[in-house]
């Protein structure tokens, strides 16, 4: 059988304090193929008076490092300076902002040349019914997919510890309330597959091939939320990468590490090398056939959404 060969990327959530002409080249002089694009008021601010001229600045610096880009939408506080991570689509104020600001990055998205629009859920307020909550969520997915399809490109949804939408069975559970829509496809955090899925990290990756649009990687531990460089968790990467190969992904698989902008260059750095060397590892091995597993999940503790 002939393997996908991957691709690698890295977030711009990881490096904050670069400008971010900067911190693409940086990544290409790395060897990255390419970058998520975390939308942020310092990265690309969506609500900048410029931001078609802006859009069409970084669009060449893309063209010219051949990097690929998918647009990422988790800013903590761009859309209120107090609160982070607010407002959400399931929220019971402001709702509207967080789906403008979709909107917005679907029309970045196509701009840049991008196919793919990264979002979540936020974690339903306390006095939310789940039933309310779920209402909401499906609404705005169904609103945004709207200006999606318009703006030519996929939305790839990711489940979050924490928030209303954080497995994989909760995310096939939206899938079906929006009616299977073929452009509501998924981001597969392999770490997040480590801190809580109840089945090991390749068969998770096995379960989300007809539905994967985007990958986000680092290393992490058992219901621990937190990303950390690869060799700092649990996580064994050779097999994860060989699943990936085998199922077909030809996506982006970005290093998520929005905690060490302090040290972007240096994680960057070692992060291809770990991948580079991890990947070189799976072109040796076959993984496990997937099989159910008896792993309990884990309990995490109640707002444990850290990046």
């Amino acid at each position: 059988m002939t393997r996908t060969a991957l691709r690698f990327a890295y977030g711009t959530n990881g490096f904050g304090d670069h400008r971010i002409g900067d911190a693409l080249r940086v990544l290409a002089d790395l060897g990255y193929d390419g970058v998520s694009l975390t939308l942020d008021h310092h990265h690309l601010d969506p609500y900048a008076p410029d931001v078609a001229a802006r859009t069409a600045r970084v669009r060449k610096v893309l063209d010219r490092t051949g990097l690929d880009v998918v647009v990422e939408t988790g800013a903590r506080y761009l859309l209120d300076p107090m609160r982070k991570h607010q407002p959400t689509l399931v929220s019971t104020e402001g709702r509207a902002h967080r789906a403008d600001l979709l909107r917005r990055a679907t029309e970045i998205a196509a701009g840049l040349g991008a196919t793919t629009v990264h979002l979540w859920s936020g974690a339903a307020p306390d006095d939310v019914p789940a039933d309310e909550a779920w209402k909401r969520l499906a609404q705005g997915c169904a609103t945004v997919l709207e200006h999606a399809g318009r703006a030519g490109v996929d939305l790839a949804f990711e489940p979050e510890p924490g928030m209303l939408v954080a497995t994989l069975q909760d995310y096939h559970r939206l899938v079906d309330l929006l009616g299977g829509h073929d452009r509501f496809r998924l981001t597969l955090d392999i770490g997040h597959c480590r801190c809580l899925e109840p089945h090991p990290v390749v068969e998770c990756v096995h379960r989300s091939a007809d539905r994967l649009a985007h990958v986000q990687i680092e290393d992490m531990r058992r219901a621990v939320h937190e990303h950390l460089p690869f060799g700092d968790g649990e996580i064994d990467f050779p097999p994860v990468l060989t699943a990936l190969a085998d199922v077909g992904y030809r996506g982006l698989v970005s290093v998520e590490l929005p905690r060490h902008s302090h040290a972007a260059t240096l994680q960057a750095r070692r992060s291809i090398a770990f991948l580079r060397e991890a990947a070189a590892a799976a072109r040796t091995v076959r993984p496990p056939e997937p099989v159910s597993t008896s792993t309990p999940e884990p309990r995490l503790m109640k707002g444990a959404v850290r990046p």
